[in-house]
């Protein structure tokens, strides 16, 4: 089931693209500015709006840290955003001075795409954020990209209605031509990699004018060569389908249109699961939270919509409460918990018969990880039997739950699934605990843990900005 949490009315004009990091949500509007909130209880930041750009905001994306924010405009920059201060870090002018439509950042955060109205690509160092390559496609406006899980590739679409696979030499690796008739308006990869025999395979999400969302296997062989084979194409939407986004396990895939609807699909299976319609004008953007199970939705009527996936079955946890958010607990491991999140929890898994119980005898996060059918009986005196067994059972599923439920999933390493103390890069582009990368490389024959790849160069780079997201977020939790 999904149901709406709150709704966002401060901006002026349409609402052109919504995205979130870990803490955070951005949009951004035709009113010229962006806005940030806070994903606890979607609270304005104090900086918000953020004013800067001359023309109609387009798109935004997060770094993976959260650290940074980039928006592009119409008014054919790109800016870099500080998401500490609110203050901008720099103003990159997209080649040639076209509306900028379209920008995207790679997962590892070292690249940055910007496409324009006249065709025009530009592929950015990020932590420099100096120009690398240009690159274009002519007769034609950018107006979508998404960088693969792996950071090694990118795909485009434009209003020519092609899609376009390229390398971070701007090499174009594949075209799939009249992917979506009348043109493409979003696309979006799927988190994971999918990996088998010679051949690694991921999944992309497109949605277009033709009023289809269609789901791809882009595959990489061996020896070098890629190839895009449709998979699905879904007609949930009886209009143009303007957006599109993964959830963070890869389970949803929601979608926005030109009917007013929002669609949600299960998307391994390609099944609707369901649609929402409380906008009142076209939906033009959606996005998944990578941390809770949270979607926003953004539309031509000025709104911002929250939705709480309330089976779970996207991202990792974040649990609602009286339509707020408490991800703030959600993300901490539960050994860490305060009795006041323990109370929460009894609450939400309908004990909250036992509050008073557990507070009288400061049951706090270890303690309730602690907890036996004994200690239960004859420390808390809880007299039935049944009422023993559900809390226990409710403590083994805790127990059970990945510990991505309680950190964000950039600070785990891939390997060890620990959040990590000391992150490298490696050269797939993945970030990885040092120790833990160094034994993979000496046990398994220079292969990516991430993608079964032979690493081309043994060579770890330390990632300053990730040890510095993960010492803050230590810090704030």
């Amino acid at each position: 089931m999904v149901s709406l949490v709150c709704t966002l009315n401060d901006h002026r004009d349409d609402v052109n693209w919504c995205a979130f990091s870990a803490t955070l949500l951005a949009t951004c509007s035709g009113d010229k500015t962006l806005r940030i909130y806070n994903t606890r209880d979607f609270s304005e930041l104090p900086f918000s709006p953020l004013t800067g750009h001359g023309y109609s905001v387009h798109c935004c994306c997060f770094s993976t840290c959260g650290q940074f924010l980039a928006s592009c405009s119409t008014d054919a920059t790109i800016v870099v955003w500080s998401m500490v201060s609110g203050e901008i870090e720099a103003v990159l002018e997209h080649p040639g001075r076209s509306p900028v439509r379209i920008c995207a950042l790679s997962p590892d955060s070292a690249h940055m795409v910007s496409g324009a109205s006249d065709g025009s690509l530009a592929l950015w160092d990020f932590p420099s954020k100096q120009l690398r390559r240009t690159g274009a496609v002519n007769d034609t406006t950018m107006v979508a990209c998404s960088f693969s899980p792996c950071s090694q590739v990118f795909v485009t679409g434009s209003t020519y209605g092609d899609l376009r696979l390229w390398d971070l030499n701007l090499n174009q690796l594949h075209a799939e031509k009249n992917a979506h008739d009348l043109g493409v308006s979003c696309c979006t990869f799927a988190p994971d990699i999918l990996s088998g025999g010679p051949v690694v395979q991921f999944r992309l999400a497109s949605c277009g004018q033709d009023s289809l969302l269609k789901i791809w296997a882009v595959i990489k062989f061996s020896y070098g060569a890629y190839k895009m084979q449709l998979l699905h194409t879904l007609t949930g939407q009886s209009a143009p389908v303007l957006s599109c986004s993964y959830s963070s396990d890869g389970q949803l895939l929601v979608s926005g249109s030109v009917d007013k609807t929002v669609t949600v699909y299960d998307a391994k299976n390609a099944v609707l699961l369901y649609t929402l319609s409380q906008h009142e004008r076209y939906v033009t953007a959606c996005s998944f939270s990578p941390t809770s199970p949270i979607i926003a939705t953004g539309s031509m009527d000025k709104t911002v919509n929250i939705w709480k996936v309330e089976d779970g079955c996207s991202g990792h946890g974040g649990k609602l409460l009286n339509g707020k958010t408490s991800a703030g607990r959600s993300k901490l491991l539960v050994s860490d918990w305060s009795e006041e999140d323990v109370s929460l929890w009894l609450v939400e898994e309908r004990l909250e018969g036992l509050v008073d119980t557990f507070r009288a005898n400061n049951i706090d996060g270890t303690e309730l990880l602690c907890l036996t059918k004994e200690t239960l009986a004859s420390e808390l005196h809880i007299e039935s039997m049944g009422l023993r067994s559900k809390v226990l059972r409710k403590v083994e599923e805790l127990k059970n739950e990945s510990v991505c439920s309680g950190i964000p999933d950039e600070f785990l390493c891939p390997i060890t699934r620990e959040l990590m103390r000391e992150p490298v890069i490696a050269a797939d582009g993945y970030s990885y605990e040092k120790e833990a990368i160094e034994s993979w490389i000496n046990t398994k024959n220079r292969s990516s843990p991430m993608t079964n790849l032979p690493l081309l160069t043994t060579l770890l780079t330390p990632n300053h900005t990730l040890k510095m997201a993960i010492g803050r977020w230590k810090t704030s939790h």
